[in-house]
């Protein structure tokens, strides 16, 4: 992957970012949430192809993650940080279906806490 993608990867994910923000602060709560996931995802995936080239088809946060912890030989940071953040990262996950198919109402603390933990995750993964 040719560095001009890779840093659209980052820029992209930094735009689902503060788009997330914009949508929560305007209480729109259902694409606030995916844009947080899009993010999660987008940034974990910049990492990757930063650092090899290429990043698994996958929309899985811990997958992500884990290939991450391979290939920077952090496995045990990775898992700590999963352990300490399963349910936040797992409503991270379920945001990706649940805010574009499933016709259900996210409360405000639920997506707070989605934007608390992406903040998070961007700080872990920039520290390995």
């Amino acid at each position: 992957m040719a560095f001009e993608e890779i840093e659209i990867l980052k820029k992209r994910a930094i735009r689902f970012l503060e788009n997330g923000i914009e949508l929560l602060e305007k209480n729109i709560l259902d694409l606030a949430a995916f844009n947080f996931q899009q993010f999660s995802e987008l940034y974990l995936k910049y990492r990757l192809a930063e650092i090899s080239g290429e990043y698994p088809k996958t929309h899985s946060i811990k997958r992500l993650l884990k290939e991450l912890a391979t290939l920077k030989s952090k496995e045990k940071d990775v898992t700590d940080f999963l352990e300490k953040n399963i349910d936040r990262i797992s409503n991270l996950e379920n945001a990706y279906i649940t805010s574009r198919y499933i016709p259900v109402e996210f409360e405000r603390k639920e997506v707070e806490n989605m934007k608390e933990m992406v903040e998070k995750l961007k700080d872990f993964v920039d520290s390995i």
